[in-house]
């Protein structure tokens, strides 16, 4: 399992904003991705800004290549959500899952 990790900011207004974004639509669209295998949103409140953390699944590096493209490194981020973003990170983070531990 892998996960893809990408950071973000936003003016704390819009965090939420960003949120529905990303459970109304980014969501369902990953899940008819193949290999997709679930996402987490972390956020942190920092003074008037929101530190933003998406956290998503995948069974394999080729999967990631379904949704992100040649370049997997490279953020998934459109002009509709850049707008709504004070600041974000155009590469991503992979890691390879060695322990999870599910209660």
């Amino acid at each position: 399992m892998i996960a893809r990790i990408w950071s973000a900011r936003a003016r704390s207004e819009r965090a939420p904003t960003y949120a529905a974004h990303l459970r109304d639509q980014v969501l369902p669209a990953l899940h008819a991705l193949d290999g997709y295998a679930g996402a987490e949103l972390l956020q942190r409140q920092e003074a008037d800004e929101t530190e933003i953390i998406v956290i998503t699944y995948w069974q394999t590096l080729e999967a990631i290549r379904g949704f992100a493209g040649d370049d997997i490194e490279t953020a998934v981020v459109t002009g509709e959500v850049a707008t709504l973003l004070t600041g974000f990170a155009e590469r991503v983070r992979h890691y390879e899952i060695v322990v999870a531990d599910e209660v």
